[in-house]
């Protein structure tokens, strides 16, 4: 089961309430939650690669910790951004791979 998102209301929340409340309770809590459609870890790999053909990062980079807490690994991560190096272009690719060891480190380790 996916874990409570409060971060809309813990940036948001005063400045923007109902964005604040749809982000976690819609978005995040209906949207992302609805494991018996798409694992969380599928989720994740889809979300990554929309925000990064987007060229999306600061987004991107918090969604990537959310994936390697949803069990995308380091080598999956490295060969999505490579993947999509070919669709959604490579100076995005060059830009995504700085927050990947950033989350994932730079060791050949999986974690």
């Amino acid at each position: 089961m996916a874990k409570k998102q409060t971060a809309g209301r813990d940036r948001l929340g005063d400045f923007a309430p109902q964005f604040a409340a749809l982000n976690d309770d819609v978005l995040f809590g209906q949207v992302w939650a609805k494991e018996d459609e798409l694992s969380a870890r599928d989720r994740s790999l889809i979300t990554c690669a929309a925000l990064m053909a987007q060229g999306l990062f600061p987004q991107l980079k918090s969604h990537m910790a959310i994936a390697k807490e949803n069990g995308v690994t380091k080598t999956e991560m490295v060969a999505l951004i490579t993947h999509l190096s070919f669709y959604a272009g490579w100076p995005k690719a060059w830009s995504a791979f700085p927050l990947a060891e950033e989350i994932y480190g730079k060791s050949d380790t999986e974690d």
